[in-house]
């Protein structure tokens, strides 16, 4: 029979394991060797949150850089202004929303200004036409692509995953990718059958995309967006690094915009099931205490 103090011994590490500082460990992206590092995301760990002014940086980003190809079906204006994520006020989410136009059959002429209830309004009309804009390339929409994409860890790190929960391998992945672009194809680089990488026309370099020859262009620069001042009067510099880990936030609020409740749910959820199991530990002890087993 399991001891007692095993269990309780073994509770204790696993929340001291989730607790501590996240250590950089070496993850890969799903079918590419290229190593990828932890990042320390602050919606990272069991208490994680969004950091809303990173969430607001990282929608100037997506709405000035990404959403030029990119599209965000399951994004509503209106999602903005919600608890937990930028928190743009109402006014600010339509006075945004009225800046474009939606197509609307019932609408004169077929459009409208944009209203908070709308969706995000997508960059082209079909897939056709964003693979003629795209070199033939098809720029997937960005809804979920935070937990459509992955990073996995070699054994046995993978195991601390149960503890601390690890659930970033796609925000490591798109940061990575992001900032992973090289103008020319490094110097001894093989392909999969071992012979010299050739990059195809029309393709760039990227260390952690698989197969390393991607069709979408480098799209952050430094100093690409502008960022405004922050209440306290601080700046923060718009560098390839900033904006990347910026707008990976952003994508990983819209693919779970329920992340922290979710975490504070089953926080609450675990403690609850640590006191029952306490006091039911004490309530056997209680009946069985004049028995001899």
């Amino acid at each position: 029979m399991i001891k007692t103090k095993t269990i309780l011994g073994a509770i204790l590490v696993a929340v001291a394991v989730s607790a501590a500082p996240m250590v950089t460990l070496p993850v890969q992206a799903a079918e590419t060797t290229q190593q990828i590092e932890k990042q320390p995301w602050t919606f990272a760990g069991i208490f994680g949150t969004f950091d809303k002014n990173q969430l607001q940086r990282g929608f100037q980003v997506f709405k000035e850089v990404c959403a030029s190809c990119h599209s965000m079906n399951l994004m509503a204006f209106r999602n903005l202004s919600q608890k937990g994520g930028p928190e743009f006020s109402e006014e600010q989410v339509k006075a945004l929303a009225a800046t474009y136009e939606i197509v609307d059959p019932e609408a004169e002429g077929g459009v409208r200004p944009g209203v908070a209830a709308d969706r995000w309004p997508a960059p082209f009309a079909t897939e056709q036409d964003a693979r003629d804009a795209n070199g033939g390339a098809y720029p997937p929409d960005l809804s979920v692509i935070a937990k459509a994409r992955s990073a996995s860890q070699p054994f046995p790190w993978w195991i601390l995953n149960y503890f601390t929960p690890y659930a970033e391998g796609g925000t490591d992945y798109l940061h990575a990718l992001l900032t992973g672009y090289e103008e020319t194809v490094p110097e001894g680089t093989l392909d999969s059958q071992g012979n010299p990488f050739v990059l195809p026309e029309g393709k760039y370099y990227n260390h952690y995309f698989p197969g390393h020859a991607i069709g979408m262009p480098p799209p952050l620069a430094d100093g690409l967006v502008t960022y405004e001042a922050a209440e306290d009067g601080s700046v923060i510099e718009p560098t390839v690094e900033q904006t990347s880990r910026d707008v990976t936030a952003f994508l990983m609020w819209i693919a779970e915009p329920h992340l922290v409740d979710r975490k504070e749910t089953g926080f609450k959820v675990m403690a609850f099931l640590f006191l029952f199991a306490v006091i039911m530990y004490l309530v056997k002890r209680q009946l069985w205490r004049n028995v001899e087993h």
